[in-house]
């Protein structure tokens, strides 16, 4: 069944011969705006989790996943906004998941909505104040850039409120990692799909946007929720091996196991370098990753049925998007 599943991903790259060094090598030689470097090596200094790599990893993608509506000498500063994002989203999401700082990640969900909302009835113990200037002088950054785009104003509060569904998303995984008896599928697709930032990626996409029509928004918004699926999937098959040898139980793959009791969460917890890869062996010999590629192959179906109800981008390049974020996902496994 593993090597189904491994048959059926290299089905979805289309038959192409990915080279993985070469495609290493791009990313690598990827240079990162002056602003994202600045705040890369903030972020080596004070948390240092993450690899370089997954920034330019970001950065080189959006040029091949970007709506088509945005004004071509904004692109750059499309690109920049983005990434700036990205940090941000991923240092909160690893205070959520992977670091366990409850604390300093409720404060932090809060800054991009004003310092009343991110101090109000807040504790303030054990929180990590350096992290917390961090995400203030990122968000900072972000949000003067974004105020200088010609529809801030038309899309700013749809982009808040998608801003506070992806918190809310890191929110439920760190709850499912401090609870896995609440584990389901069900939930792991409707809330972990917004930890992907596509809502708040495309309306980013939208300030840059003039020629965009409005009367549109909604039907791209119905395309958007199943790309961002559709990009989970290619997440959660590409990262669930690492983010078990970490404990992180969010991973749809994961969840599976643990509802079917492939695996038991006593297991993951007491898990070290030596007895992790036999739960991984364990959820490849199940099949579970070719049920999800399998998910991903009916999504791509469906959504290129619907793109023509968007006229004013060319949907069918955004849903083309997607095969290559997956591609991406693929060739660059174990590295992000």
């Amino acid at each position: 069944m593993a090597h189904e599943a491994r048959g059926q991903v290299a089905a979805i790259r289309g038959g192409a011969d990915v080279n993985r060094g070469e495609y290493m090598r791009t990313v690598q030689n990827v240079e990162l705006p002056s602003s994202v470097r600045e705040f890369a090596n903030r972020y080596d200094r004070i948390i240092g989790d993450r690899d370089r790599f997954l920034w330019k990893w970001i950065h080189n993608l959006f040029e091949e996943f970007t709506l088509s509506s945005v004004q071509s000498d904004l692109l750059t500063d499309v690109y920049e906004h983005k990434t700036l994002l990205t940090i941000f989203v991923t240092v909160l999401d690893d205070l959520a998941e992977r670091g366990g700082d409850r604390a300093t990640f409720e404060i932090g969900r809060r800054v991009p909505f004003g310092v009343e909302e991110a101090s109000a009835g807040m504790d303030r113990s054990g929180v990590d104040l350096s992290v917390l200037e961090l995400l203030a002088d990122l968000w900072g950054e972000i949000d003067r850039g974004l105020r200088e785009a010609p529809r801030h104003t038309a899309f700013s509060d749809v982009f808040e409120y998608d801003l506070r569904q992806t918190f809310d998303a890191m929110a439920y995984s760190g709850l499912l990692n401090d609870n896995p008896m609440i584990a389901n599928r069900t939930e792991a697709e409707r809330h972990d799909a917004y930890n992907m930032a596509m809502f708040p990626y495309a309306g980013i996409d939208l300030m840059h946007s003039p020629s965009f029509d409005p009367g549109e928004y909604g039907a791209l918004r119905s395309l958007i929720c199943d790309l961002q699926q559709m990009a989970r999937i290619g997440n959660w098959i590409t990262t669930w091996e690492r983010e078990l040898a970490e404990g992180d139980l969010s991973s749809g793959v994961v969840v599976c196991a643990l509802r079917r009791g492939v695996i038991t969460p006593e297991e993951v917890s007491g898990a070290d370098e030596s007895t992790v890869g036999g739960l991984v062996d364990r959820i490849k010999s199940r099949g579970i990753e070719s049920e999800f590629v399998r998910e991903w192959e009916i999504r791509n179906k469906t959504v290129r049925k619907r793109t023509s109800e968007v006229e004013s981008i060319d949907a069918d390049a955004f849903v083309d998007g997607i095969q290559a974020v997956m591609n991406h996902h693929l060739a660059s496994e174990g590295y992000k």
